[in-house]
């Protein structure tokens, strides 16, 4: 029941994350810029880091695609609504020309999204396994923070230059990339307490605590061995 409270957190955390990240916003006085969705995509991460570490890398992949699925979803029905024809009054073609302006956006930011994502997650999903396997599941908090910086450089090198290629300048995207990852990795740290009792807790009354021992990390073949 929690696999399946996290699998659902994460994919809303995907799907909303998709909608905020066109609204940028400066870091206090720096000139320095970051997107909405740095608000809540990183927990997706978090929920990565739990996911790998309990269940294990390919119960990890799993919900990765579903989210995948979901946010494709998400964005086709949004290009859809973009296309249907103007309303019938006036007074309602402000808000029509608003929700086009944002939404039309989507299908950009969620192809861009979703590319960088499953390189991403799965970059976080591999790095999280591997080092429980060598570290023998020791130095949680140390393995949490490297696949997230891992995790999330990968998915920041390649969804903002698709993203704001031709809209933002050459040197604004790279600003924009280290200060994503910087933050998102702060993030991270910051919340570590509170992920380590969750992840303790979490395996002591699911009593799992998965060992990706022989397994392919094939991200494409999702059957379940090798686990210990």
């Amino acid at each position: 029941m929690v696999y399946v409270w996290l699998a659902v957190t994460f994919c809303v955390c995907l799907v909303t994350s998709n909608l905020f990240v066109p609204r940028l916003w400066q870091v206090g006085k720096w000139p320095l810029q970051l997107s909405g969705a740095v608000v809540i995509f990183p927990i997706s991460y978090i929920i990565n880091d739990l996911l790998t570490e309990v269940y294990g890398y390919r119960k990890a992949m799993r919900v990765i695609w579903m989210g995948f699925i979901l946010s494709a979803f998400v964005a086709l029905a949004a290009q859809l609504v973009c296309w249907l024809p103007a309303p019938i009054y006036p007074e309602s073609q402000e808000v029509a020309d608003s929700f086009n302006r944002l939404f039309g956006l989507i299908p950009r930011t969620t192809i861009a999204s979703l590319l960088a994502f499953i390189l991403g997650s799965q970059m976080n999903a591999f790095v999280m396994s591997k080092m429980k396997v060598a570290t023998k599941g020791r130095g949680f908090g140390w393995r949490a923070i490297l696949s997230t910086v891992v995790g999330e450089l990968s998915d920041s090198v390649i969804f903002y230059p698709l993203a704001f290629a031709g809209v933002m300048p050459a040197k604004a995207i790279l600003s924009i990339i280290l200060t994503q990852v910087t933050v998102k990795t702060l993030y991270e740290v910051v919340i570590l307490p509170v992920t380590s009792v969750i992840a303790r807790r979490l395996k002591k009354a699911e009593g799992i605590d998965a060992y990706d021992y022989d397994i392919s990390y094939n991200p494409f073949l999702l059957k379940e061995d090798g686990n210990r």
